[in-house]
């Protein structure tokens, strides 16, 4: 017996290759070439996309999932792969009379075989993720503070507060960085750092607004971190006796030549920056080891004078406990100073461009870095405050014995290790000791020189990262376009696409804050920036969290949305607390560039979270709607517009816009052969008109239009009107599609739509294509086609044309005719148009016989008698419309004949001419008094009058319409209600 193949081994599908497969090109009318390729691929214009063969004995190009095919890049060398469109996989190969949907996607950019491929653009260089994102975040956490003001601060706060302010940092900063790595790795990340993170998953609303807040932040820390280095070199040069002008200008004189030698490495490209960043990196780690080390070297006596005494258990309580001093001696005084030590987190996300693979580098490099620089600042403010008492002299001979009316005296905790500091402790003059020396972790060092090495190291890495993060967040934010006049900074250079114009108005800034030569001045200043950033971080996570987006899928679990809450609004709450004024300009800037974006509406597309929360919102009013009653005061003309492709009828979608726009439903209808809505909502977006589009897809307009009328909406959210153009053509074109036009208007009534049909001397339609008023596509037979494709086309090419309805009104009339009482549309509808900017001058004449309704209008006539019978040459007028529709009564065989048919239900018999005699002379009548009454009115609103199903043939109802609005310059509007109420003169 044959042996069968087990399920586990490995099938060579070699072997089923090209026994089964098809080679066929369907060329489209486009005359793009589709191919199915013998070995299972396919290729569209030449772009291929191999795929393996079929398993079974069956042709299909299907393909396995790849990556490829859900990357938005491509790779130099290679086309870009495609998968099988549906419709490769669904059609017919040998039907070339099928031509692919509009939605189908090729590419043009097929390279010719003579063409040979430019050369690879060069590789930029990538950094892993402790090269790139932990030693980077670590450098820019190990900044100025660490060295020069964790010893002051844990003098002013104590050991204690100190730790809980350092412990307060960094769940802020933490909580922040799991939301930043969840948002890193919902996606793949490009440059642009923080702004990149935000905007694309808050929008370009608050993500603009944010990256401008955080580039400038960055340009003022270069200035703070330069402002320390520039504060520890003026210190040894005074310790020295030596001095260029004076303490502040030496500052300011050191600070803008290191700027200026840290802008030329920054320029020199991101290799030599991050070389300059390992070697600060070494110099701070041997820094660390130089100040342990002199923690446990018995002190000298010269470090005594100073307050250094090693570990002692005396000390560290003394200096457990605060000891608030100057104005800002208050714990968010200190929390002020010692945030912006914290803010380096994001260090590694701010080159994100520059990352390997950021999805990995800046969780993992991310969160360390913010562990170990924790730990490091709560073992140095320990240490150093078990070590050094808060106030010395630094005067050798300031010792006295342990015993005598000396000791009894003696003030400070040195009183027990035999050094008397009273008299400076006193007088506020003691230069030395925890509370007075910004350096004194150089004093405690074993080696003073290495501590100055690691300020040095941590000073210039700090400036130095933050140098290069601002641009890069400033280029990213300058190529979205968001806001005017900035996108000359965007603009980037050489293999790393580097900024360099960023880069020097991050020069021009921070030396501008280096000027100020004050460090305790400066680092308030950005830490409500920063705090702001962090803010908004943490709530993007949290916004993308609770939308339940399918999109949002991070790798990294370890957040929590609610932690992501509680760290937003922690960090709104300490900008107040730390300065209060400067959280509001921080959010009135914010705020400020939120209303532009949202004001200037750039067209970007990210997928943000606000759109997610948009739909969740738009979803669930929606549902609680289903348990709202209707009633007569919340009633709102939903309108379904039967436009067929809306820049074809720009005067009917300008009119209902007029009045829907912002309280009430309208969407444009339109029934076509192939869909393609896109255009047809950009053309809508470009005029400002606030509709939704509708197509679809049927073999005739009234089968489509059927659709609509049942389809269209969501719930309570669905049209409740019907709005169409007068069919100007009638009487020209195929007496079938005025029946279908007939019909829907019954099709509309037997759906309890009302009805509102719009008609203008010069016509409705723009198109030369085709007759007046008829959707493209239908009765292919008896008038012509415009080809849907011309018509997305042309409204992305033509120009937006301009309607009446679009300029203001003159100071004219609305002549509203309420003949029959349908419910009061014919009354409701006017009001709305005058609540209009563009119809508030004009004036509502209102021709009817009582009224009792709230509507403000200005004038009431009572109508001359429309029953009395019209002018016999009006009268033959409309004979000759119906004359081509008429049957004669004949008797026949004994039999009556020439009635209408089944086959031609539009023809007019003389029994039905004398059934209807009463309503064709009254609209006769009525389009006398038109004449006479509204020749110069700005809009005429009439009650359309209504034929009945069976009684009243397709071309009498035609022409009673044609009847009642013709020969008028003003726009006529024939509005027949639904007969339900939607006036009422009740306050319930």
């Amino acid at each position: 017996m044959e042996d069968r193949p087990q399920t586990n081994e490995v099938i060579n599908l070699t072997a089923f290759r090209g026994q089964y497969s098809v080679s066929t090109t369907l060329s489209g009318r486009d005359g793009h070439k589709y191919t199915l390729e013998e070995n299972g691929g396919y290729d569209v214009n030449g772009v291929a996309s191999h795929n393996p063969a079929a398993l079974s004995r069956y042709d299909t190009i299907d393909s396995p999932p790849s990556y490829d095919f859900y990357a938005n890049t491509e790779v130099f060398g290679r086309t870009r792969k495609l998968r099988p469109s549906l419709f490769q996989l669904h059609s017919n190969p040998e039907d070339d009379s099928c031509p692919p949907p509009l939605y189908e996607e090729t590419s043009n950019n097929k390279e010719s075989p003579d063409e040979e491929p430019a050369d690879p653009p060069l590789e930029p260089t990538r950094f892993g993720w402790v090269q790139g994102v932990m030693i980077r975040c670590m450098l820019n956490i190990w900044g100025v503070i660490l060295y020069l003001r964790l010893p002051w601060i844990t003098a002013q706060a104590g050991i204690g507060f100190t730790w809980i302010i350092i412990l307060l940092s960094s769940c802020i900063t933490g909580i922040t960085g799991l939301s930043t790595s969840a948002i890193a790795t919902n996606g793949k990340v490009k440059g642009g750092g923080t702004y990149f993170l935000i905007s694309r998953s808050l929008g370009p609303e608050l993500g603009g607004s944010i990256g401008l807040i955080f580039a400038f932040a960055n340009a003022v820390a270069v200035a703070m971190h330069t402002v320390g280095f520039a504060e520890t070199v003026q210190a040894l040069m005074q310790e020295n006796g030596s001095t260029m002008v004076n303490p502040i200008n030496d500052i300011r004189i050191i600070g803008v030549i290191t700027i200026t030698c840290l802008l030329a490495i920054s320029l020199a490209g991101m290799e030599w920056e991050s070389k300059a960043q390992v070697l600060f990196f070494f110099v701070i780690m041997v820094s660390f080891a130089n100040y342990i080390v002199g923690t446990i070297i018995p002190a000298p006596e010269e470090k005594q004078a100073k307050g250094f005494f090693s570990y002692k258990a005396d000390i560290f309580a003394a200096n457990f406990v605060p000891d608030w001093r100057g104005p800002g001696g208050s714990f968010f005084g200190m929390f002020s100073i010692f945030f912006p030590s914290a803010t380096g987190i994001l260090a590694g996300a701010n080159i994100s461009g520059d990352l390997k693979d950021p999805n990995i580098a800046i969780p993992r490099g991310t969160m360390l870095a913010i562990f170990w620089t924790t730990v490091s600042y709560l073992i140095i403010s320990a240490t150093i405050g078990s070590c050094v008492v808060r106030d010395a002299s630094g005067f050798v001979n300031h010792t006295i014995l342990m015993s005598g009316s000396d000791a009894a005296r003696c003030l400070g905790t040195a009183c027990k290790f035999g050094w008397d500091f009273s008299e400076c402790i006193q007088n506020r003059t003691c230069i030395y000791g925890l509370s007075n020396y910004y350096q004194t972790m150089s004093m405690v060092s074993g080696f003073a020189p290495l501590i100055a090495a690691g300020i040095f190291g941590a000073t210039l890495s700090s400036a130095l990262a933050c140098l290069v993060s601002a641009p890069k967040v400033f280029q990213c934010l300058c190529k979205d376009r968001l806001y005017p006049g900035i996108g000359f900074f965007g603009k980037g250079y050489g293999k790393n696409d580097e900024p360099y114009r960023a880069y020097l108005l991050t020069y021009i800034i921070a030396v501008c804050f280096i000027l100020i030569a004050e460090l305790n001045t400066i680092a308030p200043i950005i830490s409500n920036f920063f705090l702001c950033s962090y803010a908004l971080i943490n709530f993007s996570c949290f916004h993308a969290s609770i939308t339940n987006s399918p999109g949002w899928r991070p790798s990294f679990r370890y957040y929590s949305k609610w932690a992501s809450l509680v760290g937003a609004v922690v960090s709104v709450v300490i900008m107040f607390l730390l300065t209060w004024w400067a959280a509001l300009i921080a959010i009135g800037i914010v705020l400020f560039l939120l209303g532009y974006v949202l004001y200037k509406k750039p067209s970007v597309n990210w997928g943000s979270s606000v759109q997610a929360s948009s739909y969740n919102m738009a979803l669930n009013h929606c549902v609680s709607l289903n348990q709202v009653d209707d009633h007569i005061k919340n009633y709102r003309p939903q309108c379904l517009v039967l436009t067929g492709p809306p820049s074809l009828r720009p005067a009917l979608v300008d009119f209902v816009g007029t009045f829907t726009k912002n309280h009430s439903l309208m969407m444009c209808g339109n029934i076509i052969t192939v869909t393609n809505s896109s255009s047809h909502v950009t053309w809508l977006n470009k005029r400002h008109i606030k509709s939704f589009y509708h197509g679809v897809v049927a073999s005739d307009l009234r089968t489509g239009a059927q659709m609509l009328l049942q389809g269209a909406g969501l719930g309570r959210i669905r049209p409740n009107i019907l709005v169409m153009g007068f069919k100007k053509n009638w009487r020209k074109c195929a007496p079938t599609s005025m029946e279908n036009y007939i019909g829907i208007l019954h099709d509309a009534f037997d759906l309890h739509y009302g009805i509102c049909v719009l008609r203008m001397k010069e016509g409705l339609d723009l198109s030369h294509h085709m007759q007046a008023h008829v959707n493209p596509g239908f009765e292919a037979a008896a008038e012509s086609v415009l080809d849907t494709r011309q018509v997305c086309a042309s409204e992305c090419t033509t120009p937006q044309a301009s309607t009446v309805f679009q300029s203001k009104q003159e100071k004219k009339t609305i002549d509203v005719y309420w003949l029959f009482d349908d419910g009061g549309l014919t009354l409701l509808l006017p009001y709305l148009l005058k609540r209009k900017k563009r119809w508030a001058r004009c004036k509502v004449r209102v021709f009817l016989k009582s009224y009792h309704f709230r509507l403000g209008f200005h004038e009431i006539q009572v109508l001359p008698d429309v029953n009395e019978k019209p002018q016999p040459e009006h009268v033959k007028k409309f004979e000759d419309l119906i004359g081509p529709y008429r049957i004669q009564a004949i008797q026949k065989n004994g039999e009556r004949a020439g009635l209408p048919s089944r086959d031609s239900p539009w023809m007019v018999s003389d029994e039905d001419i004398e059934k209807n005699m009463a309503k064709s002379f009254r609209q006769i009548r009525l389009n006398e008094v038109l004449q006479d009454y509204s020749r110069d009115a700005a809009l005429i609103i009439v009650t359309m009058p209504v034929g009945r199903r069976g009684v009243c043939p397709s071309a009498l109802y035609m022409a009673w319409l044609e009847t009642l609005s013709r020969d008028l310059r003003p726009p006529v509007l024939l509005v027949r209600g639904n007969q339900e109420s939607v006036l009422t003169f009740y306050c319930q």
